[in-house]
């Protein structure tokens, strides 16, 4: 997993609230358990017409969602089931980080593992950047902060030990494998 320390991107606005993992990537995606491609399935059902054409009036699509690595979404993003599929899909088309006013615990939970930051703002900050498709922000995960281009920032939470584990760019299955030594002294010690 990549560092994750700061972040200077245009937003990528898609203000639907309600946002569940299932139209994040359909269940009918669900069937492969490697990351590699989901980024082509994000928010299929919304993406492709019936006939599999993608839409050109969905933000995804259009040329100046192209390089965008941060997603502003309506409240209550990443609802509904748990499925690791979910930031799979969003780190593959290239976000590396969410933001809204309400993330799911559980998506919040799957994205860290994934490299994935969830961004929760105040109203609103997040009516801001709700309204204002496109813009810059930089995100300093050291300081939690979210700061726009004019130098208005907001503070977002996150769990120290997710923040560390986001820093060094490893998930809790790395962080433990880093502690062997402490551990194999600890068992000595014991023995």
């Amino acid at each position: 997993m990549e560092p994750f320390r700061t972040l200077h991107s245009r937003t990528v606005v898609l203000a639907q609230q309600n946002i569940d993992t299932d139209q994040i990537i359909p269940a009918r995606f669900l069937k492969i358990t490697h990351r590699a491609g989901l980024g082509r399935w994000l928010f299929a059902d919304w993406r492709y017409q019936p006939d599999g054409n993608p839409r050109p009036d969905f933000i995804l699509e259009r040329p100046e969602a192209q390089g965008a690595r941060v997603l502003v979404a309506g409240d209550n993003f990443g609802c509904g089931s748990s499925r690791e599929h979910a930031p799979w899909a969003l780190t593959d088309w290239g976000f590396r980080a969410i933001i809204s006013s309400s993330i799911a615990d559980i998506f919040s939970n799957n994205a860290v593992k994934n490299g994935l930051l969830p961004v929760r703002v105040d109203a609103g900050f997040h009516r801001r950047l709700l309204a204002e498709p496109g813009a810059e922000v930089s995100i300093d995960l050291e300081h939690r902060t979210v700061t726009l281009s004019d130098g208005t920032s907001a503070m977002f939470p996150l769990d120290p030990f997710a923040r560390y584990c986001l820093m060094n760019g490893v998930d809790e299955l790395g962080f433990l494998l880093g502690q062997e030594e402490a551990i194999t002294r600890f068992e000595e010690a014991r023995s």
